[in-house]
């Protein structure tokens, strides 16, 4: 195995051709594989042909756009995603953000920076840690639930089933881990994604909204995972060991 086959593979998806090109460029200049792709259909092509370590995926594209395309490829388990996207808008990038994307990036950018925030979501995805951290191997109940933190399963007692994304399954964790106590949205936010919030920023809120959607029987009026006025989210249920 060469050199050139062991660096990151990155599948750039962009519908304007001069934008696609010169970010594969860069990236290849500066010692990665890159690949091409003109829109998600492509991208699908590409992805099952071989694999990916990361995708650099544009919002705005004909057909399904790139916010579509990321809620999808999470929900699957896919390769980490660094979102391009002409809308600065605080809105638009949190939405980036809730549904599976690792990292946000205003058009027009610096290539440095788009270099840089590739690395920084490589170093993320090298790291040796599980997602469940600490509760790697195990299996543990809470309020009719079952969670198996080696595949991810959560199943309840009355026989319904929640499929959770990356974020969603660091999220639960997290509060599995810490029942009782009051986390804030910045922990919350350095736990599930390894960054800190930003005025106005949004994001665990809608996190916490699509996890209480799949795990409390009434999310308007949530019995689990609880909000602490002023304070964040605790972990309200009973967390215990299953054999």
């Amino acid at each position: 195995m060469n050199d050139q086959s062991r660096s990151p593979h990155i599948l750039v998806v962009d519908d304007h051709r001069e934008i696609r090109d010169a970010v594969t460029r860069y990236l290849e200049k500066n010692g990665m594989r890159a690949t091409p792709a003109k829109d998600t259909k492509e991208m699908d092509s590409h992805l099952r042909a071989g694999r990916f370590d990361l995708i650099v995926l544009d919002v705005m594209m004909p057909g399904e756009d790139g916010l579509s395309a990321a809620r999808r490829l999470a929900s699957a388990g896919g390769p980490p995603i660094l979102m391009l996207s002409a809308l600065a808008e605080d809105t638009d990038r949190i939405v980036g953000l809730e549904v599976g994307a690792d990292d946000y990036l205003v058009k027009p950018f610096n290539p440095r920076e788009l270099l840089a925030r590739v690395k920084a979501i490589l170093r993320r995805a090298e790291r040796p840690e599980p997602l469940a951290g600490q509760l790697g191997g195990r299996k543990l109940g809470f309020a009719g639930w079952t969670l198996d933190t080696d595949t991810r399963a959560l199943n309840h007692a009355d026989g319904r089933t929640a499929v959770l994304t990356s974020t969603e399954f660091k999220l639960l964790t997290a509060f599995l881990e810490r029942p009782r106590f009051v986390l804030s949205r910045d922990q919350l936010l350095d736990i599930t994604s390894g960054r800190t919030a930003d005025v106005f920023d949004r994001t665990i809120d809608n996190q916490v909204s699509r996890l209480r959607r799949k795990i409390e029987d009434d999310p308007a009026h949530p019995q689990i995972i609880a909000t602490v006025r002023a304070g964040g989210y605790s972990f309200a249920a009973d967390v215990r060991e299953v054999t």
